[in-house]
């Protein structure tokens, strides 16, 4: 039996958001539902833009892998997260943030110097997340982030898209990967983003390289990866770099490819008010359920109801009492305590 159930890599970085018109990305020339990297400067003008003309509606810790893992801890699964943080008060909050029950990270008190990484996140009136990120520290994630014993616990590591931006962080994607392979240890990644595989494809690509066991990405991302002129064709692309995969479709609801057949998986009809971390917790919820003997169907039912009920609301990520709510509306709660036993 493994220790972890899963392990992941990705920035570390602290969100704030704010709700905006649309005419705001008119005003400012940002490209409206993409994560754009700027400089601490450019950020730094842009948040006090923001923070005087709106108000800051809800901070809290982010970063789409370390998202993903607080979902899964918080179900109830074991998750080793690892990232860079500074030394510094930004820093403190994060990792205050991931909590303590059932996650563990390399973000200790003996920190390095320097400014722990931002984003900040604006929604616009059809719930849609707009980022502009100063990694920080977090752009000096490497190699030296990555616990080889961790790794070798583990079900499931759990690849973040968004390392492919710095050199760096390529590597350490890159090296988590091989170090999952040559241990038998299942391989799985997010494109994270629609930027990722637009101006990244190259470094996504080395990433991914010969394949991976599980990926999971939304349908632009699906469509801009493969090149496909339309859906089907995109899926059945996907199959040659990845044995299984999970394609998120909004309001459409997603689709599962269990290495064999399509599986379709309703949406939830809610009030969306902001999409910013609906797929991470999507990704932790599936992975939460496969790592708990579930199958396909039935994890991407409880991800589609956890990603619903993460857009009901402002911020990433939700309370331990909401992730418990949605196991006991799936009906899953007493079947995790019986396979809790069973692990002891």
């Amino acid at each position: 039996m493994k220790k972890y159930h899963v392990y992941g890599i990705g920035n570390a970085l602290v969100d704030k958001e704010f709700q905006v018109e649309d005419s705001f990305f008119d005003e400012h020339n940002i490209e409206k539902g993409f994560m754009t990297l700027v400089s601490h400067e450019q950020q730094q003008q842009l948040l006090e833009t923001l923070t005087n003309k709106v108000g800051i509606t809800k901070k809290s810790g982010g970063g789409s892998a370390a998202n993903t893992l607080y979902a899964i801890s918080q179900f109830g699964g074991n998750a080793y997260f690892a990232g860079k943080v500074a030394n510094d008060e930004t820093g403190d909050f994060y990792v205050e943030q991931l909590g303590h029950h059932n996650i563990e990270t390399n973000l200790g008190s003996n920190r390095d110097h320097g400014t722990t990484g931002r984003c900040l996140v604006m929604i616009s009136p059809d719930a849609e997340r707009t980022m502009h990120t100063y990694l920080g520290i977090s752009e000096e994630v490497s190699v030296a982030e990555i616990d080889h014993e961790a790794i070798k616990d583990s079900e499931y590591v759990y690849i973040e898209g968004y390392l492919v931006t710095s050199a760096s962080g390529k590597e350490a994607a890159r090296e988590l990967k091989r170090v999952a392979e040559e241990h038998g240890v299942k391989t799985a990644m997010t494109f994270s983003d629609p930027s990722m595989v637009e101006y990244f494809p190259e470094a996504v690509s080395e990433v991914i390289g010969t394949g991976v066991d599980l990926l999971f990405c939304n349908q632009q991302e699906a469509m801009l990866w493969t090149d496909a002129e339309d859906f089907s064709a995109a899926c059945e692309t996907l199959k040659q770099q990845a044995k299984q995969f999970v394609i998120t479709r909004g309001a459409e609801g997603a689709l599962l490819y269990d290495g064999m057949n399509f599986i379709e998986i309703d949406s939830h009809n809610v009030d969306a008010v902001d999409t910013n971390g609906a797929g991470d917790m999507f990704a932790g919820a599936f992975m939460f359920a496969i790592t708990h003997h579930h199958d396909f169907e039935t994890a991407g039912k409880l991800a589609s109801l956890a990603a619903a009920t993460t857009v009901s609301s402002f911020g990433p990520r939700l309370s331990a009492e909401e992730h418990q709510k949605i196991l006991e509306q799936q009906g899953l709660a007493n079947n995790l305590r019986e396979f809790s036993d069973q692990e002891k």
